[in-house]
């Protein structure tokens, strides 16, 4: 018997912290006026809530990057609890976060997340959020490879760790 596998295996998923060793996860309010919609999300802390959210549009700033908290961290497993409970129908990585309660976030570490299809980051590579107006392939809240001027916000004490999977998934080291 000889197998052939066709394909790469993808890298991860958004949210999953790839390297356990050293990580720094911890466990915060989500701002209900504002929940994290994504695993693999960078997220502020909202100063009125004290929970934290993912990036709004007019979060940026050009001449100074805005601190980011963390990235938010998906929980192991999670897949779509289904009426009949057949917990194989959803596919991997498809459940969005809870908007409510406690959420885990990672503070230091490795962490999958994605780039809209076209960047390639590159080992070391400065990493952005688009900060603005949905549009096209740039999400608000996503990462990004590039700055654009009003568009996109600095995080600063995170770089990309090499070039992304097939999927757009690429590893970042984020360090708050």
């Amino acid at each position: 018997m000889s197998t052939a596998i066709l394909y790469r295996m993808n890298a991860g998923f958004p949210g999953d912290v790839n390297r356990t060793h050293p990580a720094s996860i911890e466990a915060d309010l989500i701002d209900v006026n504002s929940p994290p919609t994504a695993y693999g999300q960078a997220v502020l802390v909202d100063a009125t809530t004290q929970g934290v959210r993912p990036f709004a549009a007019g979060d940026q700033s050009n001449t100074v990057p805005v601190v980011t908290w963390g990235i938010t961290v998906r929980a192991y497993p999670t897949q779509q609890n289904q009426t009949n409970q057949n917990f194989g129908a959803a596919p991997f990585g498809s459940v969005a976060p809870p908007v409510s309660g406690v959420i885990d976030v990672l503070t230091a570490g490795y962490i999958m997340t994605t780039v809209p299809a076209g960047q390639a980051p590159v080992k070391g590579g400065t990493v952005y959020v688009w900060a603005a107006a949905s549009t096209g392939s740039h999400v608000l809240g996503g990462f990004e490879t590039s700055y654009s001027a009003g568009n996109t916000s600095v995080v600063a004490n995170a770089f990309f760790n090499g070039s992304p999977d097939a999927s757009g998934n690429v590893e970042i080291r984020f360090n708050n």
